[in-house]
């Protein structure tokens, strides 16, 4: 029992729940900010700033190990000027020192440990420290040791070494954008898309699904691309990898059977045993993806129980998020924790025995649909999967539903994952785009309904003056936003457009690009840079190119670009996606996997752009019809009263009934009434341009 108040260090005043869980630390930690790095100057001491967010299982264990232990504690606050920054609330840090250790080690991840020398520049680093030497890794002490005895005794050394790491740093991820080489000619040739299939097929797993070994991580974006290579060649090895890959995520363990929602990443090949953390970007993308595959598969004649599969998982992964990361007003939390009392997947790992005595008599149908067994298939436990795709007869589907609420409301009570209740804008903006989608697949309003509530709360409580708005936003603390946020924020309002018709998000979405032309962009490359040009607390300013976790705010732009291009009739926007995406020919077709947002831009730039319109005094189930369909390269805008503000609607009458037209560069084809007549002329027009 706790004798008398706990320590606390600097960080009990933030709102990172991640940096909180620190602030009881002996550890002296400081947030990034100007105090630490004046002392840093003033002291002459190097700087160790350690990055980590909530729902990282190894940031807790090296806590655990390391940072509430009161030896190495005061090692640290004799020789170190210590940082704590949640790479959630703070990417733009953690991207440059993420750059600097994987330069340094060839590898990178969480927690990150990496010192500086006092001005910031970093010159040592890695990921996690054991208490002890174990493995051929140094403890933590001794690596500490190490780099107090080469600050004090080697200093010209480790300030050549920074110097090196600072110069590498600057271009890192760049991929000789802006240095002079030549880019790749009119990347823009089918026999490119088809060299970029190759590739993606290559590394797939035809058997498990997904692509490469593990650990496996869902790719959306590959995925995305063989759904839009199907849509426009018809090719069904594309479509069959696609769905191969949603199917198994989502009858596999990475998927929560009970309560929806998708794991970060499964740690073996067949999806079976996850880290068990939930991001709400994760779940974003899946929602996006699983939505535009029901969009292709449910006008297929033998794809009914797949469909419905995908209706489910919709569905369920929205009402986790609704249940288990909304703030009750309209936005959503960052993530959930991997552990629960300390130890990871607690929460959601289920005995047998516990099964049986909750459902009784329906345990055996239960267990046979989730692969319950005695024996467990980890660690002596069950994570629920579905083995089978068998179809469920339809006498069972009810038992089973009834069965999985009841396992449900069991496991409520619990003690659940750690919350992280970090409001951010770019994962905000991805899960609206995500329920835009949904809306679109599936008709269901409630979709729209909360994705206009989502963008209200964005606006109302993330939003700065003179077009500023903000990545993270509470208390005290107002991180202004990053290119991630703004693209993303663009991209959710072309969504909301479509589905609503409202023409006031494109008129948002305007005025947000031209901010971001003007306050990142780099006019040279026509890239653009991570950071705001005004903000002063950062080593360099980067362009991030590279699509990982989440797409990367250059692939979004060139997209938003694109369509915006289109419906303001900017064409030179067209000719700045056209020059970015240009400049990664090389990379991309050689990599499609690590660069899938870009992949998809070269889709966009290589098949015919279809512009749809559709007018009607009611224009509601036309445009509900239409969005059920999957078009993949389209601008799309509808409207129930004349129009002369934007190029699409101008001279486009509107009857009582609904009139769609299809356009090309603005010159329309005669109206047909009918969405399942637009379609094929879409489909028939939509060509590759050679």
């Amino acid at each position: 029992m706790e004798n008398g108040p706990r320590h606390t260090n600097r960080l009990s005043g933030e709102t990172s729940p991640y940096l909180l869980q620190h602030s009881h630390n002996p550890v002296d930690w400081y947030p990034w900010g100007e105090e630490a790095l004046q002392i840093a100057r003033s002291q002459d001491k190097p700087i160790l700033v350690s990055i980590g967010y909530s729902a990282c299982h190894w940031c807790h264990v090296m806590e655990k190990e390391s940072f509430e232990d009161e030896a190495t504690a005061r090692f640290m606050n004799e020789h170190f000027v210590n940082i704590k920054v949640d790479r959630e609330e703070r990417p733009d840090i953690d991207h440059i020192y993420m750059d600097a250790v994987q330069a340094m080690t060839g590898a990178g991840g969480w927690p990150l440990n990496v010192f500086l020398t006092p001005d910031a520049r970093p010159f040592y680093g890695g990921t996690y420290f054991p208490p002890r030497p174990i493995y051929n890794r140094g403890s933590w002490k001794d690596v500490l040791a190490g780099v107090a005895a080469a600050f004090r005794d080697r200093r010209e050394e480790v300030e050549q070494h920074a110097e090196t790491l600072t110069r590498h740093v600057e271009t890192a991820g760049n991929f000789g954008i802006g240095d002079g080489a030549p880019a790749t000619n009119a990347p823009f040739r089918r026999s490119t898309l088809e060299q970029i299939k190759g590739q993606l097929l290559a590394s797939a797993d035809k058997t498990a699904g997904g692509f490469g070994q593990a650990p496996k991580f869902p790719q959306t974006f590959s995925i995305r691309y063989l759904l839009y290579d199907y849509a426009i060649t018809g090719d069904t090895g594309a479509l069959d990898q696609a769905c191969l890959s949603l199917d198994s995520m989502i009858r596999g363990g990475i998927y929560d059977q009970l309560g929806g929602g998708f794991a970060r990443y499964s740690t073996d090949d067949r999806w079976l045993v996850p880290h068990f953390e939930k991001m709400l970007y994760d779940n974003a993308l899946l929602i996006i993806a699983t939505s535009e595959a029901c969009q292709l598969i449910s006008r297929l004649p033998d794809a009914t129980g797949r469909a419905a599969l995908y209706r489910e998982a919709i569905g369920q992964t929205i009402r986790f998020a609704e249940r288990e990361l909304s703030n009750g007003k309209g936005a959503f939390f960052a993530a959930l924790d991997a552990d629960s009392e300390g130890v990871e997947g607690k929460y959601y790992v289920w005995d047998k025995k516990e099964i049986d005595t909750v459902l009784g008599e329906d345990a055996d149908t239960f267990n046979r649909y989730y692969g319950v067994t005695a024996a467990g298939n980890w660690e002596g436990k069950n994570i629920l999967t579905r083995p089978s795709d068998a179809p469920v007869p339809a006498e069972q589907h009810e038992k089973l539903e009834s069965a999985r609420l009841r396992l449900l409301e069991h496991r409520a009570g619990r003690v659940p994952p750690g919350l992280d209740n970090k409001i951010l804008l770019d994962w905000n903006a991805l899960m609206n785009i995500a329920l835009s989608k949904a809306f679109a697949a599936l008709g269901d309003d409630r979709y729209r309904d909360m994705a206009v509530d989502n963008m209200r709360f964005l606006r109302d409580h993330l939003r700065g003056d003179n077009g500023q708005w903000f990545h993270a936003r509470k208390g005290k603390t107002e991180i202004p936003a990053f290119l991630d946020d703004y693209a993303a924020l663009i991209a959710a309002l072309l969504q909301l457009q479509e589905i609503t018709g409202e023409t006031a998000y494109l008129l948002q979405a305007e005025d947000i690009l031209r901010f971001v032309i003007g306050h990142f962009g780099d006019p040279e490359t026509g890239f653009f840079f991570y950071t705001h040009s005004g903000q002063q607390d950062i080593l360099v300013r980067k362009k991030e190119i590279y699509d990982g976790a989440t797409p990367s705010g250059n692939s979004m732009m060139a997209s938003n670009l694109l369509y915006l291009s289109i419906v303001f009739d900017q064409p030179e926007w067209a000719r700045r996606a056209n020059q970015m995406a240009s400049a990664l020919g090389r990379v991309v077709t050689a990599y499609p996997g690590s660069f899938g947002g870009w992949a998809t831009i070269f889709q966009a730039f290589t098949y015919s752009i279809a512009e749809v319109v559709i007018t009607g005094r009611k224009p509601e189930n036309a445009r509900k019809e239409f969005l059920a369909h999957l078009v993949p390269f389209r601008v799309f805008q509808s409207a129930q009263e004349e129009n002369t503000q934007f190029p699409l609607l101008r001279d486009k009458p509107v009857e009582a009934g609904p009139l769609i037209f299809l356009c090309k560069d603005y010159a329309c084809q005669l109206p047909v009434n009918e969405v399942s007549t637009a379609i094929r002329l879409i489909e028939n027009v939509q060509k590759f341009q050679e």
